[in-house]
């Protein structure tokens, strides 16, 4: 193979940034304020992250206080980076603006200010009261539909007007109705509605692990990753498209965002697949795909990952370890595609010498992954997520300056340093506005009771059954995560979704997992599927047929959740007791491992249409049944699923030797 194949950093024709702002929601509808107000913009993130760093390292303030602030410095944030429209001005903000930026100010620093006042109160609202909480409730639905997009704060609203109006709702859903006064008041002035456990998640360990993962950035851990996954898999007949699948990996471990992730990994890889062979929609379709797992992977995760921590009193440490296997099989889901259809199409990977030396690569820039190490080590010490990452973030900047100092270079300087605390804070204002509409939703929910009632009418329609059960949480979570970020949906599906799971006996941490993983899912899953339509704009390839490709990719990954809702081994879970998790050892975990391997690797061949030979209809078919045969793991169902492969395997070997012992006959 030629150095044509071959892909530098200096090769890449596309600009990040540029295609962060076409694809990634956030990017695409922020202004780019300069000058004066510019300034005034970077100081408020700078003073911002600031505020965050130092209620980490020295403790956070009152709950209520916390929340507000961090509110006011995030709804500030966005009001002066989102316009109102898509046309609106672009480089400054309006009248309007301004106005939103003085009421957020007003309204949320009554609550910082008159804390205790507020508190001894109780139910007697003052007209004050009253008027400031409809404003901030309006104030929160503009900025998330500014921020996000209207799918939210739609969302949001239809459940403010269920609560006004049970009354007149029929059957299950109905109930006796609430006054808008006690509305606002359950919204505004108690920590179960805007200020709710959402914000609260945001306003400390989400931050901190956004502000994180941009110290990662300006110290050039991405481009490290890239480089070290081309050391791994830049050889394999997949090279290319493997090495997507593990830098892609490697960057969501410590992203949460899978456009971004999708952009910054997809710029060096999807050419490079492009180059080797592979079409330009598969080449966007394996990104988009393996840029999406990161919000599952550990040891960041995404933001939803907090929450789940939250709601169900969890240590966080404790998810991490029970997501890593499912997030583990995922990615092995991903390659395994991935080298079927290289297979397929008998493409081979890159030469040794030209790759990247690993030896050489540790040697040189190993201390890169020192701060990730030293976050994990933390949390299985049992510090708190919140000073974990503190330790972490300081560390990092202490590394970057040593590296530079050592090196003579200016890699990581003031600027760099206050980029970073600028970049953290952007970045965490769509999460943060997802957050406070979402604590709407869950506000609601607590007021009337909805959760346990879709809890009954899922039961009920799926007559009791697990399997169907699964089913339609999963279609829901897919359809929810469409339109919403996947912090929101896992918020909404947490409160109305899992309560059924639990119901029929699915073990807690699992049936949290479950949603989490397809509200994932959704960000390839068409019509609306960001991560999909990124990695097509990089590839100059069809939207809809790169996301429809994406899922395919990804579809063998879909049998992994199945399997850990019906034996929470594979999670290493053996139950879940009032927020305290007992593990069980990890070879206990082996035989569900082994099962879940082989669903996987059938499905892919039934979808692919080749295991190591193309395959005749009734091969897909058999290879099919297998893997939902493995879906619910037992030894009947196992012992099924490993003969279809291994006889399925044998005929297409036989079928090939066959094939080349013609061949060689005619060719004498």
């Amino acid at each position: 193979m030629s150095d044509k194949h071959l892909i530098t950093e200096s090769d890449v024709a596309m600009d990040v940034d540029k295609l962060l702002e076409e694809y990634d929601v956030d990017a695409s509808k922020s202004r780019k304020l300069t000058g004066l107000l510019g300034k005034i913009t970077t100081y408020i993130a700078i003073a911002m992250s600031v505020f965050q760093l130092y209620t980490a390292g020295f403790g956070t303030l009152l709950s209520v206080k916390q929340r507000a602030l961090h509110i006011i410095f995030a709804f500030t944030l966005g009001f002066l980076l989102f316009p109102a429209t898509k046309k609106g001005n672009k480089t400054k903000a309006s009248i309007l603006d301004y106005v939103f930026i003085i009421l957020n100010v007003i309204i949320f620093g009554y609550l910082f200010i008159f804390v205790k006042e507020i508190a001894l109160k109780g139910v007697n609202m003052s007209s004050v009261d009253i008027l400031f909480g409809g404003l901030a409730i309006l104030l929160t639905l503009e900025i998330t539909r500014r921020a996000v997009g209207p799918e939210l704060p739609i969302v949001a609203i239809l459940f403010i007007l269920y609560a006004r109006f049970g009354p007149y709702l029929p059957g299950v859903l109905g109930h006796r109705g609430f006054s808008w006064e006690r509305i606002i008041s359950h919204m505004y002035l108690t920590l179960e509605g805007i200020l709710g456990i959402p914000i609260g998640v945001s306003a400390t360990f989400v931050f901190m692990f956004i502000l994180f993962g941009a110290f990662l950035d300006k110290t050039g851990v991405g481009k490290f990753f890239i480089d070290l996954a081309y050391s791994l898999t830049g050889h394999l007949k997949s090279g290319p498209a493997m090495t997507a699948v593990v830098a892609s990996g490697f960057m969501g471990s410590i992203s949460g965002s899978s456009v971004a992730n999708t952009v910054t990994t997809g710029a060096f890889t999807i050419p490079l697949m492009k180059k080797t062979g592979y079409k330009a929609y598969f080449a966007g379709a394996v990104e988009a795909a393996a840029s999406t797992g990161g919000q599952i992977m550990p040891p960041v995760m995404g933001a939803a990952a907090f929450i789940m921590a939250e709601f169900t009193g969890i240590p966080y440490i404790k998810i991490v370890v029970a997501a890593a296997i499912p997030a583990m099989l995922y990615y092995f889901a991903v390659g395994t595609m991935v080298h079927l259809e290289a297979s397929k199409l008998g493409l081979k990977g890159l030469p040794k010498d030209k790759l990247p030396k690993i030896s050489k690569l540790m040697l040189s820039q190993g201390y890169l992954l020192i701060p990730l190490f030293i976050i994990v080590a933390f949390l299985v010490m049992g510090y708190t997520p919140l000073l974990s990452a503190f330790y972490a973030i300081g560390i990092s900047i202490i590394i970057a300056i040593a590296a530079t100092l050592i090196k003579g270079d200016k890699s990581f300087g003031v600027n760099e340093f206050l980029g970073a605390l600028e970049q953290g804070a952007k970045g965490s204002v769509g999460v943060a506005c997802a957050c406070a509409c979402a604590g709407i939703i869950v506000g609601i929910v607590t007021l009337t009771g909805l959760g346990l009632r879709i809890a009954e009418l899922i039961v009920t329609l799926a007559q009791g059954k697990l399997l169907l059960t699964l089913f339609f949480t999963m279609i829901a979570s897919i359809i929810l995560g469409m339109g919403l970020p996947t912090t929101a949906k896992y918020i909404v599906l947490a409160t109305m979704a899992v309560p059924a799971l639990i119901k029929l006996d699915v073990n807690l941490m699992s049936a949290h997992l479950f949603i989490l993983y397809f509200g994932v899912v959704a960000d390839i899953t068409p019509p609306v599927a960001l991560a999909s339509y990124a990695g097509a704009g990089i590839a100059g390839a069809n939207a809809m047929k790169t996301g429809f490709q994406a899922v395919k990719i990804a579809l063998a990954a879909f049998i992994v959740p199945y399997i850990f809702a019906y034996d929470s081994s594979l999670i290493l879970v053996k139950e879940v007791v009032d927020g305290t998790v007992t593990f069980m050892p990890f070879i206990s975990a082996i035989p569900v491992i082994l099962s879940a391997i082989i669903g996987i690797v059938c499905l892919a061949s039934a979808v692919e249409g080749y295991l190591t030979d193309t395959c005749k209809v009734y091969e897909r078919v058999l290879l099919f049944a297998a893997a939902l045969s493995l879906l619910k793991p037992g030894l009947l169902s196992d012992a099924f699923g490993i003969v279809v492969l291994a006889f399925i395997y044998f005929m297409q070997k036989s079928r090939l030797k066959i094939n080349k012992s013609d061949t060689s006959s005619i060719n004498y």
